[in-house]
């Protein structure tokens, strides 16, 4: 739709205009730091940062029927820059121009309700949004859209030549960086750090498709981020992992589709959202803390993050009731199926503290909750999800796990409307999927299948047939009647098909 064709009232609203003023923010010092350059952490104490419009309070100015009619109109744009994340200018990265904006197919992922007989089994109204569906099959492109629309913006503006996107990943982020680097290519090239052998094969392709430098390091995801940090600060490069506030702004848009898609109705909804870096929940935290306190939302959701036994320093965090006392100890993890949450060390952990203190109080109770599951329960969850319809993964599989524990532990009842995150697309975890079936999980994961999930091909040569077709080899006359009438009973009997009358 042409913004000739909105409403007269719209029209000057409908492509933004760069506004605001956007400023680093350290999580320690407090200290201030300009976004001309790029920083990662305080250069005064090496704290986090977040990034912050200065500027916020302008956009309360704007009635709250205003900001909703305006997103919902920017939903029929034809405008690029209006068809991802930057619908949500405004909220997200206001002083990049739209021209600079990078947009790949990223953002507005479906927000799917769980099938009948899933909804009755768990016995609660629940959605996947499924992230699997941005383009490099993660919720990582959000974040990444983000931060590569600042740095191509950097660049056009030449305050930067060339650049080096680097990340340390276990899969989903070196899929994204290496993607967005190569739109931008040649001045963004990008490098990707893994470890060894803790990255399925089919998300070991993607940066390698996309013609990153990839590297493979001994030990976990945790040391790999440790060789990225060195790197980053003593080398001219863009790290491109949540540390970085501008992939954090980013996934602040999965909060903001959830609210437009649910009509900004959100009293009685419970968020689900796995947690490994902590990058993730902290976007949803504060991106619904920006709608609610401009109104556009008159009610925060309860949130509740989810970690597997496996990697769960988060959830052990919150165990302690008395916020004077709880202290944060880095786990050492163990092997999981949900790779992309298998962090023992999160970076963005001191943002987590920090927002849910403050997205509590702005609540005016608890409403923010963590609970912890199995692997067992989280391949079981994702199985039963996919055999119904879904397009779950392993993270996907943790989230519904984690809600029939939240509902266990009474964090949500069966009145409440639950949003699980599916992070990223089944397939990047097939091979999962097939251990499972074939019974070939290392003991050190702690899964025995089910038989009622498993599944296998199942080979049909049957024993009165006398010839089978073969590539270049096709059966015809007697032969091939002979083939498929065999092939075709041997299938019914197995089905239990009963003949026509």
């Amino acid at each position: 739709m042409k913004t000739c064709d909105f409403p007269p009232d719209m029209r000057d609203l409908i492509e933004p205009r760069p506004s605001g003023r956007m400023e680093y923010v350290c999580l320690g010092c407090g200290a201030s730091h300009g976004i001309g350059e790029l920083l990662y952490t305080c250069p005064s104490c090496g704290e986090v940062l977040l990034l912050e419009d200065k500027d916020f309070a302008r956009l309360k100015k704007t009635p709250p029927e205003t900001w909703r009619k305006l997103f919902d109109y920017r939903r029929m744009a034809s405008l690029t820059a209006l068809k991802g994340i930057y619908r949500y200018h405004e909220f997200l990265g206001p002083v990049i121009p739209p021209g600079a904006v990078v947009w790949l197919g990223e953002g507005h992922t479906p927000l799917v309700r769980a099938c009948p007989s899933l909804r009755d089994e768990a016995g609660q109204d629940f959605y996947f949004k499924n992230d699997g569906q941005n383009p490099s099959a993660s919720f990582k492109d959000r974040g990444m859209a983000s931060a590569l629309s600042y740095i191509n913006w950097l660049v056009t503006e030449g305050r930067l030549e060339e650049v080096l996107a680097v990340c340390a990943s276990t899969g989903d982020t070196s899929a994204s960086a290496a993607l967005y680097a190569g739109f931008l290519h040649p001045r963004v090239k990008s490098a990707v750090l893994l470890p060894h052998g803790k990255v399925t094969p089919q998300q070991l392709s993607q940066p390698l498709g996309s013609g990153a430098r990839v590297f493979e390091i001994p030990g976990v995801f945790d040391d790999c981020m440790k060789v990225v940090e060195a790197l980053a600060e003593n080398y001219n490069v863009a790290l491109l992992n949540s540390k970085n506030a501008w992939r954090i702004l980013g996934q602040e848009s999965y909060s903001y589709e959830i609210a437009q898609d649910l009509d900004y109705g959100l009293g009685g909804v419970a968020v689900f959202a796995p947690i490994g870096n902590a990058g993730n929940i902290t976007a949803i935290l504060s991106g619904f803390l920006k709608f609610y306190e401009t109104g556009i939302i008159t009610a925060l959701p309860k949130i509740v993050g989810v970690q597997s036994a496996h990697a769960d320093p988060v959830f052990r965090y919150y165990l302690e009731p008395d916020g004077e006392k709880r202290k944060f100890i880095p786990v050492t993890v163990r092997a999981s199926v949900a790779q992309a949450a298998m962090i023992g060390n999160p970076v963005s952990m001191p943002r987590v503290i920090h927002l849910v203190r403050r997205y509590n109080l702005l609540s005016g109770k608890k409403n923010v909750f963590f609970v912890q599951t199995t692997e067992q329960a989280i391949m079981d969850a994702m199985l039963t999800a996919n055999r119904r319809g879904h397009i779950v993964c392993t993270q996907g599989g943790e989230c519904l796990a984690g809600l029939a524990e939240a509902k266990r532990t009474g964090v949500v009842t069966k009145d409440e409307t639950a949003v699980l995150d599916a992070t990223a697309h089944a397939l990047k975890f097939s091979g999962f999927q097939e251990m499972y079936f074939e019974g070939g999980f290392p003991a050190e994961f702690g899964i025995t299948p089910r038989e009622e999930l498993k599944n296998r091909p199942r080979l049909v040569r049957p024993d009165g047939v006398k010839a089978f077709p073969a590539p270049g080899k096709p059966l015809s006359g007697e032969e091939f009647t002979q083939f498929v009438q065999g092939t075709s009973k041997t299938i019914a009997d197995v089905l239990g098909l009963l003949p026509r009358a």
